[in-house]
């Protein structure tokens, strides 16, 4: 159930449709100014989506797992830890590379990847292969999260960007909501091993659509120069900056609260309740349409309100639902409590998801697709050593998941207030002068502002975002 993304692209230079792309004109190209194309909004939500999949899909079956394969629930529960690492590891890798090579090749590869994995799944024998095989689907599944990103950034402006990715959170959000439905109905025509066949496939067809449909959004005259040094380098600033850590911890805490909900939620409606697998993913899909509905309402709110009071006013409720839903789980309160508390809980993450880079990637233009893994490798990163824990702290599984989820949110409003001197800050210097925006009088520059100003010049805009680079 994860939900991790009108606009006016990037001033930047002219990208030429590879061979096969299509003309100009094709959906999936980058938006003309002052329209958004509609097959593009779908193309990155679809391969937002394979993330959301590849975690959710498979979540209805793991009681049957653990009775085919021989094994325990928190065996099990370390192939979803296994699948976030893959997931955090692979936007850290891919997100960098592709800031020197560009996204289309990245994401080529990774889609190829993703389907032998995914195919290799069906013919697993033990947990542990499972688990080893989980690990390799998150990794190349990370490309299509992080370079769907990374391509807004590159193709919008300003607070433009947070509009895009409320759009393609309302496709996104879909994917969730079937996802356990979905899987449910492969228990009923057979073995689980079915829905890694479904997802080989919906990688291929990815891949096909990827390869004639998508043009390459960052020119050769924008990528980073370097190698390894001056991704390291990237990183290496990024990690410095306070603002920007501290966004991606709030990121990081606040989907572990999901992951911790996502990993748990089968023992507890299904063993603990005794749901069947169809009302489980009836439960699940209405609490991803929470989170769906929580980031298109936030769409709304962008551009009239911003995203530094979203993100405040939504992990605040976060933490008043989630305390809320620890009380009735420890006074032993039934569905009839627990479930709308869920729900609420996680419709705050709506908001909280779509805001963090809203406002991380707007004040890193220049090192989009670092900032963008980061983000995500935070998130995952976090997520993958939360999501076990409540099989591994045992006790009443309502009460540990709840726990767990409360913990977690708490983490993420106590860095959320050490971060609070930070917003409103102007643009750094070395982000601002890799757009060609300082603001010689002092007072910084918005990002629309910034979509201004940019360097007609190809080559001056390379240079300037090498130097940010190094400055940095």
């Amino acid at each position: 159930m994860v939900s991790t993304p009108s606009a006016t692209p990037a001033p930047t230079a002219p990208v030429a449709a590879p061979p096969g792309t299509g003309s100009s004109t094709s959906p999936a190209a980058p938006a003309r100014p002052g329209r958004i194309s509609a097959g593009l909004v779908l193309l990155l939500s679809a391969l937002t989506a394979i993330g959301p999949l590849t975690i959710d899909l498979y979540l209805s079956a793991f009681p049957r797992i653990v009775d085919e394969l021989g094994t325990t629930e928190s065996r099990v529960q370390l192939t979803l830890t296994a699948t976030l690492a893959g997931l955090a590891i692979g936007q850290l890798l891919i997100g960098s590379v592709s800031d020197a090579i560009g996204r289309r090749a990245p994401l080529l590869v990774s889609l190829a990847v993703y389907v032998v994995a995914s195919a290799g799944i069906v013919f697993a024998g033990s947990v542990a292969a499972l688990t080893g095989l989980r690990f390799v689907q998150g990794l190349s599944a990370a490309a299509g999260m992080v370079l769907s990103m990374a391509i807004v950034r590159d193709s919008f402006e300003g607070y433009q960007i947070g509009k895009v990715i409320a759009r393609l959170m309302l496709v996104v959000g879909v994917a969730p909501i079937l996802a356990p439905t979905i899987g449910a109905q492969f228990l009923r025509l057979g073995s689980w091993r079915g829905m890694f066949v479904a997802l080989a496939v919906v990688g291929a067809v990815l891949f096909v659509l990827v390869l004639l449909r998508l043009r390459e959004t960052l020119p050769a005259e924008r990528r980073r120069s370097g190698g390894t040094v001056a991704a390291l380098r990237s990183y290496g600033s990024l990690l410095g900056d306070w603002s920007f850590i501290g966004l991606a911890l709030i990121a990081g805490f606040y989907m572990a609260a999901m992951f911790t909900y996502i990993s748990a939620s089968t023992f507890v409606f299904q063993d603990f309740f005794g749901m069947t697998a169809q009302q489980y993913a009836i439960v699940f899909g209405v609490g991803a349409v929470s989170v769906t509905a929580g980031s298109q309402i936030n769409g709304a709110l962008v551009g009239r309100v911003a995203p530094e009071r979203i993100l405040q006013g939504a992990v605040a409720a976060g933490f008043v639902l989630s305390g809320a839903l620890l009380v009735a789980a420890l006074a032993g309160g039934g569905l009839a409590w627990l479930v709308p508390l869920i729900v609420l809980t996680l419709g705050t993450a709506g908001f909280v998801m779509p805001s963090v880079p809203a406002i991380a990637l707007e004040r890193n233009a220049h090192r989009a697709g670092s900032a963008a893994a980061l983000i995500g490798a935070f998130q995952f990163g976090v997520g993958a050593i939360v999501a076990p824990v409540t099989g591994l702290l045992g006790g009443s599984p309502p009460v540990t998941m709840a726990a767990v989820m409360f913990g977690v949110v708490v983490v993420a409003g106590a860095v959320l207030l050490g971060l609070r001197h930070t917003f409103g800050a102007p643009v750094p210097d070395a982000a601002a002068d890799a757009l060609g925006t300082r603001d010689e009088g002092g007072g910084g520059t918005t990002g629309r502002e910034a979509a201004v100003d940019v360097p007609d010049d190809a080559a001056a805009l390379a240079e300037a975002t090498v130097l940010a680079d190094r400055g940095a």
